[in-house]
């Protein structure tokens, strides 16, 4: 057969796997074989989507909601969500700056799209969630990684993202609470980045899943600031698919733009779902952050007594990371090999930068008997490497 690579455009051609997906895929065909997996390595909420949303959306079939909206998104949608930001952080919010998508990736290649010109760069954490790079390649930019510490929480120096500053630098990524990290940053360091030169760009989807303390967003100390948000995590619907971008006025038009040609609109009767997601799920999600949070302490705990945890504790998302650092300098080979061997799922740490290698990401989002049993394995395997 004659060679039909060279046909495929560099973008796909050169884009890297999501490793956690190839990890997944791993783990289910050793589940078909029959073989029983403990699954600590996707990031998805376990729990079933709360009842008032599945009712709204059965509502809103029933009555029809099945056609085009206002590409921006629901009028009733973008307004409850300048409600809740108000109502949650105190910051003021016109319903004409939310343009809703189908879900928060979506969102980020709508926003890197009205920034970003071939050569732009955008300052990113190393570690950091692992498609971000990816987003910005894709539309023509260069990610900048700046190396954040574990001794510092995996947060970023300022100074650090000072040096390397240029006339190119239109925007810095920030994600708090993160993934992989499951850091938050404090009022002080979100201002701090604020003052810098380049815009921000927030990625909030994991704001309510915070266990000490509480989250800020971005817009509480700029304007100049791309919010990124959605129902996936906070609300466990991964599968509705949406999410949302609050920008400044004048970037609306060109985001709506974008959205028209390639997405034209999210889900009508999703959005309908989400307005009750708002509304009316408050102690729903009270309950998953009060279960989260036992399974995180729990996981700590355990991480703690292997020796593998790290030396701030992670207080938001539902992840942690493992230091495996004594074990091996290659997570990618030593994440399939515990799969294998143990029948375990996790993340190398190669997955979310060159800093993050050492590392496993667990997520707690699982039953805390899965996780009990996931690390007994785990606990076993590694006293067989010693």
């Amino acid at each position: 057969m004659p060679d039909r690579e060279k046909d495929i455009a560099t973008r796909a051609r050169e884009m890297p796997p999501f490793i956690v997906m190839d990890i997944l895929e791993k783990a289910k065909e050793m589940e078909a074989r029959g073989e029983n997996i403990i699954h600590l390595e996707i990031g998805e909420p376990d729990f079933d989507t709360p009842e008032p949303v599945k009712e709204a959306a059965r509502r809103a079939l029933a009555a029809g909601d099945t056609h085009y909206t206002h590409s921006l998104g629901k009028p009733e949608l973008r307004e409850e969500i300048a409600r809740y930001y108000r109502r949650k952080y105190g910051v003021s919010i016109s319903p004409d700056q939310v343009v809703v998508t189908s879900g928060t990736s979506p969102a980020m290649l709508l926003v890197c799209g009205v920034l970003l010109e071939p050569g732009d760069e955008v300052i990113l954490p190393d570690p950091h969630y692992a498609c971000y790079p990816n987003f910005i390649r894709y539309t023509g930019g260069r990610p900048v990684m700046v190396p954040v510490w574990e001794e510092d929480g995996f947060k970023y120096r300022p100074e650090e993202i000072r040096a390397r500053l240029t006339t190119r630098t239109r925007a810095i990524m920030v994600n708090s609470p993160a993934n992989p990290t499951g850091t938050v940053f404090t009022a002080d360091e979100l201002r701090a980045l604020a003052q810098l030169e380049p815009c921000i760009i927030a990625d909030e989807i994991y704001h309510g899943l915070v266990y000490e303390g509480r989250e800020h967003t971005i817009l509480e100390f700029t304007d100049r600031a791309f919010v990124i948000n959605g129902f996936s995590k906070l609300y466990a619907m991964t599968g509705w698919r949406l999410g949302y971008v609050i920008a400044p006025p004048e970037f609306v038009r060109p985001l709506q733009k974008l959205q028209q040609n390639l997405f034209i609109c999210a889900g009508s009767f999703v959005q309908a779902a989400a307005i009750t997601a708002l509304r009316e799920c408050d102690e729903h999600v009270a309950h998953m952050v009060a279960t989260y949070d036992e399974r995180r302490r729990y996981l700590l705990n355990r991480l703690k007594a292997m020796g593998l945890a790290t030396r701030v504790e992670p207080t938001g998302a539902f992840y942690a990371l493992a230091n495996v650092k004594k074990y091996t300098n290659d997570s990618y080979s030593f994440a399939f090999e515990i799969l294998e061997k143990a029948r375990v799922a996790v993340t190398p740490g190669i997955d979310f930068g060159r800093n993050c290698e050492g590392y496993l990401r667990l997520s707690y989002a699982n039953s805390l008997e899965n996780i009990k049993e996931g690390l007994d394995r785990l606990e076993d395997f590694l006293a067989g490497r010693r």
